[in-house]
This record gives structure tokens, C-alpha cells and sequence, in this order.
């Protein structure tokens, strides 16, 4: 269908303007609010009937197989009824009603929590010996062997029972300062206008500020620059004392759960060695020098004295028009999976039309972009598409994640329906290397292949590079914390600048605004989940490798880590993808090639001068 909607270039729409075509479809989840209220009473039902079980799961076999069915029916309607207003409210955070119903399903997801607490203390105390007999006489029950596995593993980190329930009734409160953040960062932050290039008032917005760095105007670009941060520094105490708050709450429920850091406690569900995320930082920095390198070349190629942060962005080839409209980005997304498949493509290009996708960004809603869903309902996407490259890379990755939650929801049972953080970034980081590969197919032309070989560097850069950089940010603040130190604006941005003067080196000029850039990233309050998706570009990069060397025996893997879930721990999902992510080859190799990116970017340059 051809695309009838322009997007706005001035004041943002209201929801009510973005044309329906556009719009993802939640009533797929739940037609209207009565039957969300009906599923509300339905977990209220479920929540009491749990109380059935309690003191009971060393019993029988039986009795512990019907607790833990019992729990994930409880787990899987909690998902949908948080699932769909949490993605209400997202479509404008300023919509009230949305607001209370996403407040409402947070609050019976902590009662959900109280009710079931019990679970995990009851299991631990069953002998092991108890156990074992249950698993061989009763065959309900083996489905849940892996997770019980993975329960029993959390013995010396979970406490009493009466413990437990105190602390799952305190999550409702430790979520404050996430959502603190998220009100001011989406619902009521204002960041101004600007003059465009063509001298006209232009609204700068979250979802337009990356468009604005692409500008190969550079009073554009630092304008936009200037207004994002700027807004951001006059609220740099209350964002510095709600990010404490929140790095305060990390290191409180890993003492109480003794663990000896908060990292180690968000590493250990998922059995992820501490080694992994040491070795990452080390591997990056060893290779320092590519990005360094990288830096000096676009410098150069701009004809600059020094980059700044705004300068970043902007695309290498400063007369090419690569706009592409959403319509036309839905078809590249689908001809470049054709590697893994004529079933594959015809799943995703099903999604793409069928409303899986929310596309433009209108007023109040969310910033960014995501997959999310709920099990026994097909996967959603969040964009706020801007025409071109990067928006177009963006609705690859995410509908990367949505294919692997498509072919997880497709293979596995509830149980292990919801794949670990730690692979969650690989499969929508593998979309974007094959969308690479099929562009690059396409673009012979000197010119475009420099804008591609420009775009996928700046993959690196802002995934592998920037979200390192990241990492070791978390690191840092939460050891800080951990030896009684304060987090301060001061004591923050100076932790920041210090690794971006590293990590960039001496070809950029790291401005103080520059400095504030931790207060506007939202995933620190979900702490220790970004460098997973430099470790998930580094095995993406290995599997998309893979899949254009070897041809259907590589797809064939591929498509078997899809669909594995959480039926495993997620290193040994990704070794038997053919990725080792407990050695640092799978980060060396992804650097080596963007050492050959650097080399290609450099006979380009060459080429497009003569």
C-alpha cells in the first residue's frame, strides 16, 4: 500500500492524527477494557487459589507440579494485562486513563509477587534426594526439570520465606525512580525549537534528535545539540539524585541477597560468568585504537579541526539522498532475511502488515523504539519512524527481536517462553548485519557504498564502542556506591567525561554537554543490561558470517537458537548457534571486521574523490 502519511516537519501530531494503517493493534491482546478488567479479576482469582499450595510443595510430586502450573497460568495472564497497558501508555504517556491502568497492572504484579513468594523457599527447603524421587514418579513435572534446575541454583542468594514476601512487597517502591525518570524523560520534558536549515521553527523532540545530528548543516546539528542538553543540565540534581536513588536500590537487594556485587547478582540467574563482562570491557579497550582510527578518518573526510559529539552523526557523503519511506523499508527488511528462509520471510512480512507496528511518533509517546508482547499473542513493535538509514537499521533490529519472541512463543511453552536479556540483543543485531549485506548487494555505486560502509561503522560505534563505554559507566558508579561514595552531577559527569576522552581519543573534543549524556539513557535503570548488546552484536556478527558463508546448515542453527527460549542457559543456547561467548573471539572477530570496514571506508573515500 502506498504510504498516505506525511510525516509532520513541525509541532508533533496528536495520537488521533496518525492514520490507523500505522498504528499497531492491541486490540489483538484485549478488544477493550472491560475484557483487560475481566482478566484483572481473573489474576485476583488466580492470586488466591495460589495460597492453596503454600506449605505444602514437599508433599507429593503432584502437589508440586500443580503449584508450579499454577504459578506460570498466574505469570502468563499478569504478562498480557501488563503487557497491553504498559503499551497503552506508551502510545501518550500524558493519557490518564492509560497511566492508572498501568499503574494498577504493576501494582497486582507485586501482589502477584506477595502471593507466590513462597515458591522459591518451599522449593529450596525440598531435600535434594525428595526432589530427584518427584522428578522420576511424577511425569507433570518434567516439564519444569530446567527450571527447577535453575531455582536450586538460586539457593544461597534467596531467603526465608517471610523475607521473601517483605521483599517482593518493597519492588512496588523500587521502581520509583525508573518511573520518576520515565515520567519527567517522556511526559514532560520540553527541549524548545530550532531554526532548520531552510530557517523555519522546527520542534526538537527525543525522536527527532538523532535526525537533527544527521544534518550535514553543522549550526543545525549543534543547535539541536545545545537544546537536548541543555534541558537535560537544568535538571542534572534532580536526574543525578533519582539515578542514585536507583543505583541505591541495586546494591540494597544484593547485600540482603548476599551477593558480593550488584553486578554479580544481575549476571547470576542467567549463569553468566563475571569473566564475560571483564573480558568485554578489556577486549574493547585493547582495541581502542580502531575507533581512534575511525574518528581520525571521519574528521578528516568532514574537512574538520576537531570533531564534537554533534558532529558524530552525520553521514560521510554529504550530498546523497537516501530517504527511505517506511512503505519501502518494509520491503528491504523482508528481500534481505531471505538467507534464513522462504518461511522466515513470509512470517515477517505477515508482521509487518498485519499491525504488529506502531510507527510514527506522536505527541507523549514513548521515545526509542522496542519488541515487546505477551505469550499466546503475536509480538509488537514500537518505532517513531523518521524517514531514512538509521530508522530504517532500527525497524530490522526490532523486528529481529519480534521474529525470535515469534519462533520462542511458536516452540516453547510458557515456562520458557521468555528468552534471557543476554540473547535477547543477537537475533535483532543479525537482522541488521544481513540488512547490511543485502544493501550493500544493491548499491554498487562508490558513493552509496560509502554511506553504507559509514552506517555500519557507526554500528560499531554506538553499539559496540558506546554501549562498552557504558558498561564500564555502570561498573564504575555502582562500585562507587558499594564503598559508600555519593553520586553527584559533579561525581557523574566526571566519571563520563573521563571515559568518553578515552574511548573517543584525541581526534573529538568532548564538550561539557557531553558530560550529561548519563542522564538521559534509560536503560541504567534497568542496571547491567547494556553490555549485553555489545556482547549480542559480537555473536551476531559471528552467526550473520556464518549464515552467508555456510548457506541452510547455518540458517538451520540459527533458526534452533530462536526458537530454544529460556529452555537453557543462554551460553550454551549461543554454543550450539556455534558461538562461544565465554572466550573473547566472537569480540575479536567482530573488530576485525571493522578493521576491514575502516580499510573499504578509506578506498571509497579515495575512489569518490576521483
Amino acid at each position: 500500500m502506498a504510504s498516505t502519511f506525511k510525516r509532520p516537519q513541525g509541532q508533533l501530531p496528536d495520537r488521533s492524527e496518525i492514520p490507523e494503517q500505522y498504528k499497531w493493534r492491541l486490540e489483538d491482546i484485549y478488544p477493550d477494557l472491560p475484557a483487560w478488567e475481566q482478566d484483572f479479576s481473573l489474576a485476583r482469582e488466580k492470586m488466591r487459589g495460589m495460597s492453596q499450595y503454600a506449605g505444602r510443595l514437599g508433599e507429593a510430586g503432584d502437589t508440586l507440579a500443580a503449584a508450579l502450573q499454577a504459578a506460570d497460568e498466574l505469570e502468563a495472564v499478569l504478562e498480557r494485562l501488563y503487557a497491553y497497558a504498559r503499551m497503552r501508555r506508551d502510545e501518550d504517556n500524558a493519557n490518564a486513563t492509560y497511566q492508572a491502568l498501568a499503574d494498577r497492572a504493576q501494582t497486582l504484579w507485586s501482589d502477584a509477587a506477595t502471593a507466590t513468594a513462597y515458591l522459591v523457599p518451599e522449593i529450596l527447603g525440598i531435600p535434594q534426594e525428595r526432589l530427584t524421587g518427584f522428578l522420576k514418579e511424577t511425569p507433570a513435572l518434567s516439564l519444569y526439570r530446567f527450571a527447577l534446575a535453575k531455582i536450586r541454583r538460586q539457593k544461597p542468594h534467596t531467603l526465608s520465606r517471610e523475607e521473601e514476601t517483605l521483599l517482593a512487597q518493597s519492588q512496588l517502591i523500587a521502581q520509583g525512580p525508573e518511573d520518576i525518570f520515565t515520567m519527567l524523560n517522556d511526559a514532560d520534558l520540553r527541549f524548545g525549537s530550532i531554526k532548520s536549515e531552510t530557517g523555519e521553527d522546527v520542534e526538537v523532540t527525543k525522536g527527532r534528535f538523532i535526525h537533527f545530528l544527521e544534518n550535514q548543516d553543522r549550526r543545525v546539528r549543534r543547535d539541536a545539540f545545545e537544546a537536548v542538553y541543555g534541558t537535560y543540565r537544568s535538571f542534572q540534581h534532580t536526574l543525578a539524585a533519582t539515578f542514585n536513588a536507583s543505583v541505591k536500590t541495586d546494591v540494597f537487594y544484593a547485600r540482603v541477597r548476599r551477593y558480593e556485587s550488584a553486578r554479580e547478582m544481575a549476571l547470576y540467574p542467567n549463569n553468566i560468568p563475571m569473566s564475560v563482562y571483564d573480558q568485554l570491557v578489556s577486549t574493547v579497550n585493547e582495541h581502542l585504537p580502531l575507533l581512534h582510527r575511525y574518528m581520525h578518518i571521519r574528521r578528516r573526510l568532514m574537512g574538520l579541526d576537531h570533531l564534537h559529539a554533534y558532529d558524530l552523526y552525520v553521514p560521510l557523503v554529504p550530498d546523497l539522498e537516501m530517504e527511505i519511506p517506511y512503505e519501502e523499508a518494509k520491503d528491504l527488511v523482508v528481500q534481505s532475511v531471505a538467507p534464513l528462509g522462504a518461511s522466515y520471510q513470509k512470517a515477517i512480512s505477515e508482521g509487518l502488515e498485519n499491525h504488529w507496528v506502531d510507527v510514527y511518533e506522536n505527541r507523549g509517546k514513548t521515545a526509542g523504539a522496542y519488541s515487546w508482547g505477551a505469550y499466546g499473542v503475536h509480538p509488537y513493535v514500537l518505532l517513531n519512524y523518521v524517514p531514512g538509514v538509521s530508522s530504517l537499521f532500527t525497524l530490522a533490529h526490532e523486528m529481529g527481536h519480534a521474529m525470535h519472541t515469534y519462533y520462542t512463543y511458536g516452540h516453547q511453552p510458557h515456562v520458557y517462553a521468555d528468552y534471557a536479556t543476554f540473547v535477547a540483543e543477537v537475533a535483532s543485531t543479525c537482522h541488521e548485519a544481513l540488512l547490511a549485506a543485502h544493501l550493500s548487494r544493491r548499491c554498487p555505486e562508490p558513493e552509496k557504498r560509502l554511506y553504507l560502509v559509514n552506517h555500519q561503522l557507526e554500528q560499531f560505534r554506538t553499539t559496540l564502542f558506546r554501549q562498552t563505554t557504558f558498561a564500564e559507566f555502570e561498573k564504575i558508579v555502582h562500585e562507587q556506591v558499594e564503598s559508600g561514595q555519593p553520586l553527584t552531577a559533579e561525581a557523574l559527569g566526571q566519571i563520563y567525561h573521563e571515559l568518553n576522552v578515552r574511548y573517543y581519543g584525541p581526534e573529538m573534543e568532548v564538550e561539557p554537554e557531553l558530560d550529561l549524556e548519563w542522564a538521559r539513557i534509560p536503560h541504567f535503570y534497568n542496571a547491567f543490561y547494556v553490555y549485553q548488546y555489545a556482547t549480542g552484536f559480537s555473536a551476531a556478527m559471528a552467526l550473520a558470517q556464518a549464515i552467508q558463508n555456510e548457506g541452510e546448515e547455518a540458517a538451520q542453527r540459527y533458526l534452533g537458537f530462536l526458537q530454544a527460549g529460556g529452555s537453557d542457559y543462554p551460553i550454551a543456547i549461543l554454543q550450539r548457534a556455534g558461538v562461544d561467548m565465554t572466550t573473547p573471539n566472537p569480540v575479536r572477530q567482530a573488530l576485525d571486521v571493522m578493521n576491514g570496514l575502516l580499510d573499504e571506508l578509506e578506498q571509497l573515500a579515495e575512489a569518490a574523490k576521483s
